[in-house]
């Protein structure tokens, strides 16, 4: 089956969404292939807010300052001034849709979060994502110019090096239905990959299932160059329970005065860095996870009690819910939490319009590297970052003439038959996600990188041996595209000779005077 449109857009959280209403409002047929239901991404589960200068006490060079410090001067001041100097109007966008942001005594609500020099982060409540989203998914659907195909799964693009056609450009992709099992052929002249991170590659994050680096993995066998996937953002403060599932302690729990403490209440952050509970997250997580080495912990614990329970509710319903569901009172008592695999800061390579290498092919939101972040990404700059590259892309898509579509192949199924064996599927994605984690977590030696690039390569042998006899299933696609960026972040990993931002190793703890990214670019083939 194929069908045919002005724009496919790939994601559905807030980078492929605010997108898609803004090339909609500009009269083109779009596209949005959602993975499961439209709204499950990871900006719904985004607690903390968006960082932006709204506040007269505030200003630009500031928020680019705490930018840099937080990317450990690896970001790139372009793309960074781009980013920041765009905050207010990506703002004011977002009010126009109706996003009901948390006001106080003298206008908008602005918290502080770890990182931040001043209160920049508009929020709504401790759910902002989820706010922002629903706005946005209540206009996406009743606009008569999108099309949403909820759960599918994108395969792979359809590139001019595929069709033989000899040019460098993307002309749709292939995506699996997974309610019928059926392949289909979406073609489109401009195609924004906005697919999230890679979160699930790690065993333990706090990022939904569907965050499996899809879009890095299909642009990278496209033939796009990524960079800087060795820099992985644990968060800090993922809540510690059996029955609790990749729940975020949010970034504003700490900047509005919550203590990290050890389990006999000992603080222990300020031994750690003069910023305390304020540091960046990188700084403390190594700090929890060396705290918890040290002492053969399984959690620590993140104390917001002393504020008082008014203080609490006010700020932070959804938390204190969630928490009481699972017996805990932190109007009374600490959080336990533990560090876990929750930003990539790498991706695909773009540039200001979000255009990768690849003519028709952009990329927005969490699965590019625009520059932004660095080394580390600043708190509540993700979402910032979506809304200003998606209207980047929007823009230059706008801006293009049109474009007919060559003659586009169905998907082959001919010489592959049902899979006899599910479990090679599921053996092989608990291994990469366990060795992952021991491997190529927070603390980092060449030794543990080699011995995870080793299982990475047999890995990457069975899963392509699977995926060339077998019909295709959305297990199958994540793992392969799982194995395709895990392989990536230790490439990246191993060509990285210092310890900077979220990449620290023990063989190379210091700091190189000037720092340079690392780029990889595959090789040029066609098919």
């Amino acid at each position: 089956m194929s069908l045919h449109y002005d724009v496919l857009i790939i994601g559905s959280g807030l980078a492929g969404q605010s997108a898609a209403l803004r090339l909609a409002d500009g009269k083109k047929r779009v596209a949005v292939i959602s993975k499961r239901t439209v709204d499950v991404s990871a900006s719904a589960w985004a607690q903390g807010g968006i960082a932006a200068v709204l506040d007269s006490r505030d200003s630009i060079e500031a928020h680019i300052r705490d930018t840099f410090e937080a990317g450990s001067h690896l970001n790139d001041p372009t793309a960074t001034r781009f980013v920041v100097e765009n905050g207010r109007r990506a703002i004011d966008w977002l009010i126009d849709q109706g996003v009901p942001f948390t006001r106080g005594e003298d206008g908008y609500h602005l918290t502080r979060e770890g990182g931040h020099s001043a209160r920049r982060v508009i929020h709504v409540a401790d759910a902002t994502g989820l706010a922002v989203q629903q706005t946005l998914t209540e206009k996406l659907l009743a606009h008569p110019n999108i099309t949403v195909l909820e759960n599918h799964i994108a395969i792979d693009f359809i590139t001019g090096d595929k069709l033989g056609l000899g040019d460098r450009r993307c002309y749709g992709a292939y995506a699996l239905d997974t309610a019928s099992g059926r392949v289909l052929t979406v073609g489109a002249p401009a195609t924004l990959i906005a697919t999230g991170g890679a979160g699930k590659v790690y065993l333990y994050t706090t990022n939904p299932d569907t965050s499996t680096g899809d879009g890095i993995a299909m642009a990278w066998r496209a033939g796009c160059a990524v960079a800087n996937m060795e820099f992985i953002q644990f968060h800090p403060t993922c809540l510690y329970h059996p029955k609790a599932k990749s729940f975020l302690i949010s970034e504003a729990v700490r900047g509005e005065g919550g203590i990290l403490r050890l389990p006999d209440g000992t603080r222990f952050m300020p031994q750690h860095d003069a910023r305390a509970e304020l540091a960046p997250r990188d700084v403390v997580a190594r700090a929890i996870d060396f705290e918890m080495k040290k002492r053969g912990l399984d959690c620590v614990f993140l104390d917001i009690a002393h504020k008082g329970r008014d203080f609490i509710l006010h700020h932070f319903p959804n938390i204190h819910a969630r928490c009481l569901e699972l017996g805990i009172d932190i109007t009374r008592e600490p959080i336990p939490v533990v560090p876990a695999a929750h930003y990539t800061c790498g991706g695909i390579v773009t540039d200001l319009a979000a255009r990768t290498g690849i003519d028709g092919l952009y990329a927005a939101g969490e699965a590019a590297c625009t520059g932004l972040h660095g080394a580390n990404r600043l708190a509540s700059n993700s979402l910032l970052e979506c809304l200003i590259f998606a209207e980047a892309a929007a823009n230059d898509i706008l801006a293009q003439p049109p474009r007919a579509l060559p003659e586009l192949p169905g998907w082959d199924e001919s010489r592959v038959t049902d899979a006899d064996e599910e479990v090679v599927i599921s053996h092989n994605w608990d291994e990469l996600r366990r060795f992952m984690w021991d491997y190529v977590g927070i603390v980092r030696t060449t030794k543990r990188l080699r011995r995870a690039q080793h299982r990475i390569r047999l890995l990457m042998r069975e899963i392509d041996e699977f995926y060339a006899n077998f019909r295709v299933t959305n297990d199958l696609i994540e793992l392969r595209n799982l194995v395709v960026t895990a392989d990536l972040i230790i490439r990246c990993a191993l060509q990285r000779k210092e310890s900077r931002g979220l990449h620290f190793s023990r063989d190379y703890p210091e700091t190189a005077a000037k720092g340079r990214r690392t780029v990889l670019r595959p090789p040029r083939r066609a098919g």
